[in-house]
């Protein structure tokens, strides 16, 4: 007798047992026993994809007259139930399975065909009908494309527009305070903190614009392809269908791909959209970093900036607080530069006629799209809005600073201004006042030569 937590389901390899509330069928079952590997799941966003794709499929295939109409509007209902996630608990397999990603376009198309033939009453197949005039080898290709375009589009540019309307924002309140500024980590010529801000929001600006950019090609889908790039027993328009119906459902501009052989074999949009992810995280780290400089101390650290005091910082040292924000976007950043070294790697496995890495492609890129989106959001909000200048400690370091004798370089020359900054730091003097004694040059005229404000500007000043 057999259990009763189980009913029997076959395919074409036969028969075997499914828990009896899975919507899923036996492909997917397969699946579920040959790859017990990581226990993590393909993506939100990609099921989304995958039930968006069927949707537009059954939608297309009704247009062209191969799927009857009923059956065409089961399909596209239960499909988009997939896609807004009534059954996530029914995509059980694991990322790591078979490279085309066969395993989870089966999926679809079983818990799809079931949830389908329960609501009409009658058999809606997962093959013949759901899965009619598509193959895995362009579905799940097309998937990539459709769920990160999705996620930058909802998700990363507007998180990116929002950390650049933050940094002008934060460049307005407190653009006017003059620093010193730093290279290699030493003392340099003054700059104002609108010009070190300006600087991060252009780096997030053209971050923006080179995402942008790549959606171009995320938007082209090899959906129509099916098996090897040819269209095999899919419809000539099939594929354009497929591409105008999801536009018109997302508001992505998708287009059918010019040459499907290119996006069923290869991965190249999915490893440029990664590199453009990477450059990101570089300029975020970058951020992040001098965020954690200009925060340090408070007292034995430069101590230029105090970031909000979110969470206590240690289990052992009272009262002290760290930043927390930035560490956190460094982390993502560092996981998203492994993700862009996963999916290069990925983006070679493209073997003649198909890539057989594809669902770790997708699982790297929408993890990084995700947490990049997350961590932009929460960098703009919990760490760039609330700090506060320690105008203090800025004024003073900068009168301080010896660097500033550069703006007497046309004047006296670089080698009694590198005497003058030599003996203000070894007696911890102002330079001005050792340039009054060691040149010409009145106080006045010193006051102008190094007024920190003036020299922020750049040029001569004499």
């Amino acid at each position: 007798m057999k259990d009763k937590d189980f009913r029997v389901e076959h395919d074409s390899m036969g028969e075997l047992d499914v828990p009896v509330d899975a919507l899923w069928g036996a492909q997917t079952q397969r699946a579920v026993n040959n790859f017990r590997i990581s226990g993590l799941r393909m993506p939100r966003r990609f099921i989304e994809a995958l039930g968006l794709i069927k949707w537009a499929a059954a939608g297309a295939n009704a247009e062209l007259g191969l799927l009857k109409s009923e059956l065409a509007i089961a399909i596209q209902k239960a499909a988009m139930a997939v896609a807004q996630g009534e059954y996530d608990e029914h995509f059980p397999i694991d990322v790591f399975q078979t490279g085309s990603g066969t395993s989870s376009n089966m999926n679809a198309n079983e818990v799809i065909a079931h949830v389908a033939s329960e609501a009409t009453g009658r058999e809606i197949h997962p093959n013949d009908h759901v899965n009619m005039s598509q193959s895995s080898n362009d579905v799940i290709p097309t998937g990539v494309h459709v769920s990160t375009s999705l996620a930058i589009q909802h998700q990363l540019l507007p998180a990116l527009r929002h950390l650049s309307q933050t940094l002008e924002e934060k460049a307005e309140e407190v653009g006017h305070v003059v620093k010193t500024g730093r290279t290699h980590l030493m003392d340099a010529m003054p700059v104002t903190f609108r010009q070190e801000l300006d600087g991060w929001r252009s780096q997030i600006d053209h971050s923006l614009e080179r995402v942008g950019d790549t959606m171009k090609r995320l938007a082209e889908l090899g959906q129509g392809g099916t098996a090897v790039g040819t269209g095999i027993n899919a419809h000539p328009r099939f594929g354009n269908k497929v591409a105008v119906l999801l536009g018109e459902q997302t508001g992505v501009e998708f287009t059918a791909a010019a040459n499907p052989f290119e996006s069923l074999s290869s991965q190249d949009a999915a490893v440029e959209t990664s590199g453009q992810l990477r450059v990101l995280a570089v300029s975020l780290t970058k951020m992040a970093n001098d965020l954690r400089w200009m925060n340090s101390g408070p007292l034995a650290g430069i101590g230029e900036i105090a970031l909000p005091a979110l969470q206590p910082g240690s289990s052992i040292m009272p009262g002290k607080v760290n930043p927390v924000i930035p560490e956190a976007v460094a982390m993502v950043c560092a996981q998203v530069i492994g993700n862009d070294a996963t999916i290069a790697m990925a983006g070679q496995s493209g073997n003649f006629q198909l890539n057989v890495m594809l669902p770790v492609v997708a699982y790297n890129l929408l993890q990084s799209v995700e947490i990049l989106a997350a961590a932009v959001t929460s960098l703009a909000d919990n760490a760039i809005k609330g700090f506060v200048v320690n105008e203090k400690n800025v004024e003073a370091a900068l009168e301080r600073n010896p660097i500033l004798v550069t703006a007497l370089n046309p004047i006296i020359g670089y080698e009694l201004g590198a005497a003058i900054a030599k003996k203000a730091y070894a007696e911890g003097r102002a330079v001005k006042e050792v340039a009054l004694e060691l040149t010409d040059l009145t106080r006045e005229e010193l006051d102008r030569l190094l007024d920190p404000a003036e020299l922020t500007e750049g040029g001569i000043k004499y």
